[in-house]
C-alpha cells in the first residue's frame, strides 16, 4: 500500500507495506541490551496461591508481569522531564507522531579515552538540511549492538556543540543508537541533554530524545518519514518503536 504525502510543498510517496523498524526488542534474557548497571529485564507469569498465569501450567490465559527500566533495557523516548526538577511526562511532550527525518552515519572521533560525535561531522552529513528528526547511526555498526551490555563501556556520545547545533537548526527529535546522548560517566553534567532541550534557560518541552535504537546496515543514509510511537506512560521516558519509511 502506497500513500502520497506533502513535505515542504513537494509531493512524496511512501510504501506503507515496507516499514523499517529501528527499535530493539525487549526480552527476558541476558541477550537483552543492558546499561546503567542493571540486570536483565524479567517477564514472568503472575503467581497467586496455587494459580500460575501460564497456559502450559493449567491456566486459561498467559498473564505476565514485566519488570524493566526504559532507560536501561531498550529503545525508549524521553523528554526534558528526564533532567528537570519538575515532573514532565513524555506522554504530554509527544502529541504528533510523523516527522521528516534524516538518517546519518557518523564515525565518532577519538578524544583521549573517549569517542565523540563532533559537530563538524554532523554539519557535513546534514549539509543545509533541517529535518524535524535526526537519526544517528554510529560506525562501526555491528549487530551485537542489539545485545551488548554497555555498563562501564564508555560508549560514544554527542559533544555539547553537536547538541547545540541540532537544536539551533530546529531539530525537535533526536535518535541515537547508544544508551545515552551523553557520556556514561560525566559527573552528572548531562551536557548534550541540556543543550538539546535548552535546559534550564528555556526548556523545549515538545522535543524528545530517543536512545538505544538500532539502524540496520540495509537502511541507507538519507531522507525518510519517521513514525515515532511509544507506550502512553506518565513518566519522563517510555519504551518506544520508531519506524522509518523511505521517501519515493
Amino acid at each position: 500500500m502506497k500513500a502520497k504525502i506533502t513535505i515542504h510543498d513537494e509531493i512524496k510517496t511512501i510504501d506503507l507495506s515496507k516499514p523499517l523498524d529501528i527499535s530493539i526488542v525487549l526480552k527476558d534474557s541476558e541477550d537483552n541490551p543492558l546499561a546503567w548497571y542493571l540486570a536483565a529485564p524479567s517477564i514472568e507469569p503472575v503467581s497467586q496461591d496455587d494459580w500460575v498465569g501460564k497456559v502450559s501450567e493449567g491456566a486459561s490465559v498467559n498473564f505476565n508481569t514485566i519488570f524493566f527500566n526504559p532507560h536501561a533495557h531498550g529503545t525508549h523516548t524521553e523528554c526534558v522531564g528526564h533532567i528537570s526538577k519538575e515532573f514532565h511526562s513524555v506522554n504530554e511532550a509527544l502529541k504528533t507522531y510523523f516527522f521528516t527525518a534524516e538518517v546519518i552515519s557518523v564515525t565518532p572521533i577519538k578524544k583521549g579515552d573517549d569517542l565523540v560525535i563532533a559537530s563538524e561531522e554532523i554539519k557535513k552529513k546534514l549539509a543545509d538540511k533541517k529535518p524535524e528528526a535526526v537519526v544517528i547511526r554510529t560506525l562501526p555498526n555491528p549487530l551485537d549492538k542489539k545485545t551488548k551490555h554497555y555498563s562501564h563501556s564508555n560508549w560514544p556520545y554527542l559533544s555539547e556543540e553537536t547538541a547545540f547545533f541540532l537544536r539551533n537548526i530546529g531539530v525537535k527529535h533526536l535518535l541515537i543508537d547508544q544508551p545515552s546522548v551523553d557520556k556514561e560517566k560525566d559527573d552528572g553534567k548531562l551536557a548534550a541533554h541540556k543543550a538539546f532541550w535548552n535546559y534550564p534557560a528555556k526548556p523545549r518541552y515538545d522535543c524528545t530524545i530517543t536512545e538505544f535504537i538500532y539502524v540496520p546496515n540495509t537502511v541507507d543514509d538519507g531522507a525518510y518519514l519517521l513514525n515515532l510511537q511509544m507506550a502512553p506512560f506518565e513518566n519522563d521516558a517510555s519504551p518506544s518503536r520508531p519506524v522509518l519509511y523511505r521517501l519515493l
